[in-house]
């Protein structure tokens, strides 16, 4: 073997031996391939997560441990999986399926599925109770493309509401994303606009796609894909008028699922895209 080959050989050996990067991300494990478009994710217990699909899956909710293993799945009945895009939990465990997922902003059919306490559910199905709601300030369905701002990927739960958090598709794109308040109980509603912010104005990572709030009530997090936006010393249903800490965590593949864990510790999941993704990391805010 000559010299070059040699050369050639140990580089291609160092590359293979190279583990992945996850920037500032702990990666936790993978999701099963049934599982590769998941678009939400909730505790359901100290080492268990609800998680969903989006568009075109099944109207189920799956749950997985912390290595992205697969323990249980769950039917629900009453509800279809139009564009399901994230989930939350109250206090009481119940859990809330966003149909909000609106791309081209021509829905009119907009919804929350609210889950009564599945962790405690025994069978393979779960009913659904519908949220229905629309938002005052569109009146074209679609709207022109300066004023696409009715997608929605992300909401929380928080003292008996549901906080919405939009997702700009807008042209020209300012990165701009509007919070609304809706009740957290069977009905039809308009939502209430509460805020505004602008994350930052890169059309491929800026865009609002998944929420959460601590289980204190004293953070909020908002996932773009390579970003959190950590929100802080907020007094008001208004978040965005606290203290914003952005979060470059270093990593850019297609994250659209966040909760938190315990009051300090962040779960992300991203989708299958090509070699990359359909895993779960954990980040640390200490």
């Amino acid at each position: 073997m000559n010299k070059l080959s040699l050369l050639l050989l140990l580089i291609a050996i160092q590359a293979c031996a190279q583990k992945p990067y996850y920037g500032d991300y702990t990666l936790l494990g993978k999701l099963p391939a049934k599982l590769n478009e998941v678009s939400g994710v909730e505790t359901a217990g100290d080492s268990t997560l609800w998680v969903i699909e989006d568009n075109g899956n099944k109207d189920k909710v799956y749950m997985v441990n912390l290595k992205g293993k697969l323990v249980r799945e769950l039917k629900v009945d009453h509800a279809k999986n139009h564009d399901w895009e994230d989930l939350a939990q109250d206090k009481a465990g119940n859990l809330y399926i966003g149909d909000f997922g609106n791309n081209a902003n021509a829905r009119k059919n907009l919804k929350i599925y609210k889950l009564s306490k599945p962790f405690a559910k025994k069978g393979g199905e779960i009913d659904a109770e519908k949220i229905e709601f629309q938002y005052p300030e569109q009146k074209e369905f679609p709207p022109k493309k300066s004023n696409l701002r009715f997608d929605c990927e992300a909401f929380f739960h928080h003292k008996g509401s549901l906080f919405l958090i939009t997702k700009d598709r807008s042209r020209p794109y300012h990165g701009k994303a509007y919070v609304y308040k809706i009740p957290d109980t069977k009905g039809e509603y308009t939502a209430q606009l509460v805020g505004e912010f602008v994350s930052c104005t890169d059309t491929q990572f800026c865009s609002i796609t998944g929420a959460d709030i601590s289980p204190d009530g004293k953070k909020v997090a908002l996932l773009g894909s390579g970003y959190i936006w950590l929100f802080t010393n907020f007094d008001s249903d208004d978040f965005t008028k606290g203290t914003k800490r952005t979060i470059d965590v270093k990593h850019r593949t297609q994250q659209e699922s966040i909760c938190f864990l315990d009051d300090n510790t962040i779960i992300v999941a991203d989708e299958q895209s090509k070699t990359k993704g359909r895993h779960l990391y954990s980040y640390s805010l200490d």
